[in-house]
């Protein structure tokens, strides 16, 4: 089998594209989508192990992973990489700014490491691997970014420093479409809502009764698919979104908007998209079907 993408084949056809974030969950199933269009995909994380077994998926379908390790939070690791896979790859045509991670506590129980550490995981991080896609490549050539938030509108209870520094993203991508629209960049965000991906599985036990109530919150009554959040991301990472430029695309089947007030009764016609041909259900979801 094969990824099946809505997207023709050689889309991304002498494109090269940085994935963070690549080893799992969205990120890896991004980096299948775009090696199957075409582009010369490289992954970028803090696991080579996880990366190593994604590019050996990769090859197992007849397509090519190159990958780094890199701590994004690290100014001068960042910075050094870039350059290295400018010096190795050349131009980079598209960068997908995945790479994240947070923890559950409501805001009484985070003390200032724990939230500065999520806020430099996915704010500054993006921050840092952007700029320095820009500066030392994006900046004479163009190129197309897409940041990954959360959906965060009307607060994250209980992840308050993921939604602060999401929330925060969103506004860099916005800043950054302006500042850096001159040089043929393009810079846009999307954000999932509850999607069935492998890091459901991270949260501790007693949140497993939360994690699989969550589609009933969702008009459409269902989670996400890996494959429905990948297919945005390389339309914005194609030619034909030449002219969207700082807007952030929400992928959360309504659940954000504001529909608390609204009873949502049972759902008809929602089908889920199934692109990933190496999709996972999470262990949390298997045991009740979804």
């Amino acid at each position: 089998m094969s990824y099946r993408s809505v997207f023709r084949q050689d889309l991304f056809k002498g494109k090269t594209i940085i994935v963070t974030g690549g080893g799992s969950g969205i990120g890896r199933c991004t980096v299948h989508e775009l090696a199957s269009l075409g582009a010369k995909v490289i992954a970028i994380g803090r696991s080579l192990e996880k990366l190593q077994s994604v590019a050996a998926e990769i090859e197992e379908d007849g397509y090519m992973l190159s990958f780094y390790s890199c701590d994004i939070r690290e100014e001068d690791k960042v910075k050094e990489t870039i350059k290295t896979i400018v010096a190795e790859h050349g131009v980079i045509h598209g960068l997908v700014n995945n790479a994240g991670g947070q923890f559950p506590a409501p805001l009484t129980a985070i003390n200032q490491k724990g939230w500065e550490t999520v806020v430099r995981t996915n704010l500054t991080g993006g921050f840092l691997v952007a700029k320095e896609v820009y500066m030392q490549s994006m900046s004479k050539n163009g190129g197309s970014i897409v940041n990954i938030v959360a959906d965060m509108w009307g607060g994250m209870p209980g992840m308050g420093h993921s939604g602060a520094a999401r929330a925060g993203m969103v506004n860099f991508t916005q800043t950054a479409a302006i500042e850096w629209g001159a040089s043929g960049v393009r810079v846009n965000a999307v954000a999932p809502g509850w999607v069935a991906s492998s890091g459901m599985d991270s949260y501790p036990p007693h949140m497993k009764s939360m994690i699989t109530s969550l589609r009933q919150a969702v008009p459409l009554k269902r989670l996400a698919t890996e494959a429905e959040v990948s297919s945005v991301i390389s339309f914005l990472l194609s030619e034909g979104a030449n002219f969207i430029s700082g807007d952030t695309i929400r992928i959360d089947g309504a659940a954000s908007q504001g529909g608390r007030v609204w009873p949502l009764p049972k759902a008809r016609n929602s089908e889920s998209y199934h692109g990933f041909h190496r999709a996972i259900v999470p262990k949390v979801l298997q045991e009740n079907n979804d």
